[in-house]
Parts: C-alpha cells; sequence; structure tokens
C-alpha cells in the first residue's frame, strides 16, 4: 500500500490554473498533488551574444523554492550568494526539456524565459516545473501568434514530466515526498506528447534494478505523461 492510499499506476490530483500572474506573457499555478508550482514566461526580443544574427529563437529556465515551501525554512539562495547545484541543475533540465519541444527557428531571434517558483513542495517539483513550463510557454507564443509577430506555431509537441520509482519494491507512477525519500529506485522521465523520450534521469537510492523494472517505469511514465498532456491541453485551450 502507497503511503497515499493511491493505485500503483495513479497520479496524485493535477490541477493547471492560467493567467495566474498580471504582467507575464504566460502564466500558470501548478498543482499535483500537494505540490504546487508558479510558471511564468516571459518574452524578449533579444537572444543571448552567442545567438545573434543566427535568425534563431532561444527558451531558458530559472528555477527556484521558496524558504517555506518545505518541512523546514529553507534559506533564501540570495542570501548566500550564489545558487545550489541542485537549483542550477534543475533550471538547466527545464531549459533544455522545453527547448526539445520548439521549433526555433519558427519562434525567430527572440527569447523566452520561464519562471519557475516552488511554492509548495510533496516531492516532483522538477517535473511539475516542466510541465507547468510548457503550459506557461504555450500561452506566451499563443499572444505571438495572435499579434501576428510569428505566422506559423513554433511548439511542435508538448512536453511534460513525471516521476516513477520503486516504492516497497513495487513501480509506482509519480512519487510523492514519503515514497521519494523512502524509494529504492527514483526516476524522472521528460517526453514529448508523442511520447519521444527527451531526458530520463534514474539512479538505485537503495537497490539495483533490472531492465524490466526499467521498462515497466518506462510504462508507468508513458501513462502519466499522457494524463499530463491532457491537463495541459485542456487548460490552454
Amino acid at each position: 500500500m502507497r503511503p497515499s492510499g493511491r493505485d500503483l499506476s495513479e497520479m496524485r490530483p493535477v490541477s493547471i490554473e492560467t493567467g495566474v500572474t498580471k504582467h507575464a506573457e504566460g502564466s500558470c499555478m501548478i498543482r499535483i498533488g500537494d505540490t504546487h508550482v508558479l510558471c511564468t514566461a516571459t518574452l524578449e526580443e533579444r537572444v543571448p551574444p552567442f545567438l545573434k544574427g543566427s535568425g534563431l529563437g532561444w527558451v531558458t529556465a530559472e528555477y527556484g523554492m521558496l524558504p517555506r515551501s518545505t518541512t523546514s525554512r529553507m534559506r533564501r539562495e540570495a542570501q548566500a550568494g550564489k545558487q545550489g547545484g541542485r537549483t542550477v541543475e534543475i533550471q538547466r533540465l527545464i531549459g533544455r526539456s522545453l527547448r526539445a519541444g520548439v521549433d526555433r527557428v519558427a519562434l525567430g531571434e527572440r527569447q523566452i524565459t520561464v519562471d519557475c517558483d516552488v511554492i509548495q513542495a510533496d516531492g516532483g517539483t522538477r517535473c511539475a516545473s516542466i510541465t507547468g513550463g510548457w503550459v506557461a510557454l504555450r500561452l506566451a507564443v499563443n499572444k505571438l501568434m495572435k499579434a501576428g509577430d510569428i505566422t506559423s506555431d513554433p511548439l511542435v509537441d508538448p512536453v511534460a514530466a513525471v516521476s516513477c520509482g520503486l516504492y516497497a519494491g513495487q513501480p509506482v507512477l509519480d512519487l510523492d515526498y514519503p515514497e521519494d525519500s523512502d524509494a529504492g529506485v527514483d526516476g524522472n522521465f521528460i517526453m514529448t506528447g508523442s511520447r519521444k523520450l527527451i531526458e530520463v534521469q534514474m539512479s538505485a537510492e537503495g537497490a539495483v534494478f533490472s531492465r524490466d523494472q526499467m521498462n515497466q517505469l518506462l510504462d508507468l511514465a508513458e501513462k502519466g505523461v499522457g494524463e499530463l498532456v491532457e491537463a495541459q491541453k485542456a487548460a490552454t485551450a
């Protein structure tokens, strides 16, 4: 039995509320169980120096956790004077995951920055950030298209992410914090809406795993991503 009482292949409740901030070109609050992430997308008519004159657009991301998003207060990274290694790793993951679903030629020479701020954490914050980040990105691109600034849709496929792992020896979908902290194997799966893999992060936390078990987790991830993509489409319809 999972701590939450969910079936092995059952996601936590998912909700995506759009238009939650006044100024961002695209925004949403994604809630996956008790993990809540605010995602905003900002359009800028510029690109990083290494892309000037290339005709290519750029999508990047930043990620952060509020001090009381966790059970005890976290120190703000600004107080430390630098970002932690985990933060840097996650925001790079979000950026390259979202770029995998973008036609950067169609986007044109402009940048979209997706900010993901964790309001409350209960496992799977990077996956929720990627999933919600795509919604914010979709809304920002919709504004570009409505204004006639671009003529073809640069978002070729939705991008979503979900965690899966081995908990108490069983393959489970969408780990919450009690499962994540005690999982024998923990994995994050980032996929497109057409179920093409973008990135897989898997590690043996307490026990090694077999090829068959890895395939079971991939099957669960496909199911979970499918449900998340439907939620994304419903939110942006």
